[in-house]
């Protein structure tokens, strides 16, 4: 079982790191060359820029059971399809059940904008974005330890 991480613009891959190694879950971070997110002792994977090579790279790895952390929610799609488990940066999971409710939003969204009007921004981050985020994914790590110790 791994941890990849979509690091390209996500705010816990510090706080991520720390928690997964409480677990003995192996991380993997994934950005591209104008991102260049690395820490010591990390495996990272660092695509050419380009549009979608960070999610392709991730998806190319993914394992069923893997833990994938991303706030795009194409990916996430994906990632669910392949038997993995998702977990926003601000602490939502994301499943079968919720996926597609957030492509509609987003393709609703995208055509607003294409068409010249404003959408709303994602809101600053705060300490209680960091404290969800910890308590959700702590409880995917423990389901996903006990899942790898029943097979």
């Amino acid at each position: 079982m791994q941890l990849l991480i979509d690091a390209d613009a996500c705010p816990v891959v510090d706080l991520a790191l720390f928690v997964s190694s409480q677990y003995e879950i192996k991380p993997i971070l994934f950005c591209d060359t104008s991102h260049r997110i690395e820490r010591d002792n990390i495996i990272t994977i660092i695509v050419d820029k380009g549009p979608d090579s960070v999610d392709f790279k991730l998806l190319s790895v993914l394992k069923k059971g893997d833990i994938v952390i991303t706030g795009d929610y194409g990916l996430a799609a994906m990632c669910l399809a392949k038997g993995g488990k998702v977990l926003t940066h601000n602490g939502k999971e994301l499943t079968s059940d919720n996926i597609d409710q957030l492509l509609a939003f987003r393709y609703e969204s995208a055509k607003i904008r294409r068409a010249g009007g404003r959408t709303k921004g994602p809101k600053k981050r705060t300490e209680e974005n960091n404290l969800a985020f910890e308590m959700e994914f702590r409880q995917i790590c423990e389901r996903a330890v006990l899942d790898r110790e029943e097979r």
